[in-house]
This record gives C-alpha cells, structure tokens and sequence, in this order.
C-alpha cells in the first residue's frame, strides 16, 4: 500500500484563516491554534495569501457582491424591481446590479436569476488561472527583471514604463502586477529569488505589524517639535533635517541617519566605536562640515539619550534643535521612512561595526540618485542640488 498524503486539518486551517482575516498576525494565529510557524507559512504560501473557499464569506472584501447580496438580487428580481431600484436597496450602484444579472444570467436559464448559482459562478471565474501580462512578453519581463535587480521598487518601475515608452500601452503596468508577478507568477512570470530585492525582501507578503510603543528615554532640557519654526511642516525649503539611529544586534553598533525634509536627501553618520552622546556629537559633526549654512537650517531628533549634547550640535543649526514626543515616530516621517529603506542594507541583529565608511558611502548614494514618486520622479540629490 503507498503511502497516505498528509491529512487536512480543515477545522485548524478554518480556524487560523479566520484570525489572520481579523488582524492576528501570523505567528500569533499558529500558537492560537497549535501549529508550527512553518505550518501556517505554508498554508499561506498554498492559497497564495487569500483564504481558501472553505472559509465562504469570512474575510471576504465588501468590494465584490456576497451571497447575501446576490440572494436579495434574485427575489427582488423575481418580482420584477428594476435594476436601479434594487441597486438602491441593497446600497450598490446601478451599474454593479446590471453587470451582476448580464454575467451571471446565462441563456439556458430562461431568464431567472438564481442567487445561489450566480454566486458559485463568479467564485468559479475568480479561481480560473490568468496569465500575468509579464509572462506573455518576454521583453518586457526582462525589462522589469532588470530594474528589480537594481533593487527599483514596483511602484518605481511602473512610472519608469509609462514615462520611458509612452508609446506602448501595454507596457503601462501598475505596481501590483508587478507584485503578482513576484508572489505568484507561476510559470513564465518573475522568479521568486527576486523578491529578496525588495525593501522587505520578504519572500511572503504579510501583513504590516501593530507598531509597538517606545518608551520614554532620558533628554537632558531641549526644545520640543511644538517650538519649531512651522515653514518645516511645509516642506517648502531645503534645510530642516531629521534625524535618529538605526541599531544592530543587542543595540551594540548603530549608525546615523540624517534626512533632509523637502528632497530627502540622505547623510549616513558612521559610528564604529560606539553611539554614546559625545561620539554622536562628533560623528554628526563631521558628517555636515561640507554642507553650507544654507541647508542647514533645524535638526529634530528623537528623544534618546545619544543626543544628550544637543546644546553643543544647535549651533550648527541656523535654527536650532528639536525633539519629538517619545514613542511619536510619526512626528519624523521622512526619517523613519528613510530608516526603514536603510534597513534593506542594514538588516537588524546585524553588526554595524562591520560597514565602512565606504560602505556606508556607497548606499547613501544609492538613496539619493533613486528617483521618487513624491518630487515627480525626480531622485533627491536633483532637489537638493537646485537648492545649492
């Protein structure tokens, strides 16, 4: 007798999708439910991310029509409601009750709508295979490969094809086909290993996790964000920086990072022998000699203690010195948002000590000359030049 495949543990699997469905993250959901992470990772990877059918409705986007929905169609539309009327009453627009009877009302079912039926029609059209536009065009999918290589995000990539070959359409792709691609291109699309280009280079999607609050560090007296001149909220001019560490395995090593608000420009402070107050004082120093005073305008910084002689930095600073809230990442966007690019080179439980002032060179450069959405597609050393 062969050997028996591994048995479903559909009540388990049911069970774990309806956690994931209600914002449990993934490894939360497995101990929930006594599986292994690896476990979970794979039904995940099996289903491509969505939950399978056997879970019906749960999780189920309210973009599309549910059974419920479509049920209401089918006895209103047995007594004769017009479209319009019952596009009104069960809340959708006239126009997806119409498209809804034209698709799912076949010839052979002599004018009647069944709900039931519909229903499993439109589910059954949802799970058919469609071949990403990537896997049709050979050269267009090389194209795409080699910009992921250069580690472009999708969303780069698709305004480097729209604005690079106007004339052809379909090339025009939008960066969730892209990511479809990547995650589930199947035969002829994207490879895989590709995914490790990605800021994440995660090789599942997942969904993004619940930040946990920092707790408050000691600041010697500063000037809070409340007191900063409010033309830095506007991002009109060149010159308010943000600031903070990115930190290695057990907080040992960190490097800086400096960001200028209007272009995003970034300076990466190297600190091989350690991240106290003093040695971040001269390491920043050191790291702005270059830049003129009129780019360097105000700091703001989260409160940690590495900052402890601010007093000795503010007057590089035209305009002083700031401190956000503890645990308000949010009050320093650019920064964090920069940060979290960084960690792309910079992986956490990394030693930091071991990157090079060279190296550190070499990836601030890579930041600045990579075009952005949010200047037009223009990369941030072209910003901040024209302000020079």
């Amino acid at each position: 007798m062969g050997r028996r495949g591994r048995k479903r543990q559909l009540e388990v699997e049911a069970e774990y999708w309806r956690l994931l469905t209600t914002g449990v993250g993934t490894v939360a959901a497995c101990a929930a439910v006594g599986i292994t992470r690896k476990t979970g990772y794979r039904w995940r990877a099996e289903s491509g991310g969505l939950p399978p059918d056997r879970l019906g409705e749960v999780g189920r986007s309210g973009r599309y029509l549910s059974l419920l929905e479509r049920q209401r169609i089918a006895t209103l539309h047995r007594q004769r409601v017009s479209l319009r009327e019952i596009a009104q009453i069960i809340g959708r627009s006239p126009s997806t009750v119409s498209r809804e009877v034209r698709r799912n009302m076949l010839s052979h079912d002599g004018g009647r709508y069944d709900g039931d039926l519909a229903h499993a029609r439109a589910r059954q059209r949802a799970r058919r295979p469609r071949r990403n536009r990537l896997s049709q065009d050979e050269q267009l999918r090389r194209v795409v490969q080699s910009l992921l290589e250069q580690e472009w995000s999708p969303e780069q990539i698709s305004a480097h094809l729209r604005h690079t070959y106007p004339e052809q359409p379909s090339w025009h792709l939008c960066p969730e086909t892209i990511y479809q691609a990547l995650y589930h291109g199947g035969k002829g699309g994207l490879s895989r290993t590709l995914t490790r280009k990605l800021r994440t280079g995660r090789p599942l999607r997942r969904r993004r996790r619940r930040a946990d609050l920092r707790q408050t560090r000691y600041v010697n007296p500063g000037k809070l964000i409340d007191a900063r001149p409010a033309v830095v909220l506007e991002r009109t001019r060149v010159g308010d920086w943000e600031g903070d560490l990115i930190v290695g395995t057990r907080s040992q090593s960190a490097i800086g990072t400096l960001v200028d608000r209007r272009s995003g420009f970034v300076r990466l402070v190297h600190l091989p022998k350690g991240h106290n107050s003093e040695q971040c004082r001269i390491a920043i120093t050191r790291a702005i000699s270059d830049l003129p005073d009129q780019v360097r305008l105000t700091l703001t910084w989260d409160q940690g203690s590495e900052m402890a002689q601010h007093e000795q930095l503010a007057p590089l600073f035209t305009e002083g010195v700031y401190f956000a809230y503890p645990g308000s990442p949010w009050l320093r966007p650019t920064n964090e948002n920069t940060n979290g690019l960084l960690r792309q080179y910079f992986p956490k439980k990394t030693d930091l000590r071991s990157f090079t002032v060279a190296d550190l060179i070499t990836v601030q450069d890579r930041l600045n000359h990579r075009p952005r959405k949010r200047h037009g597609w223009v990369t941030p050393a072209q910003v901040f030049a024209t302000a020079l």
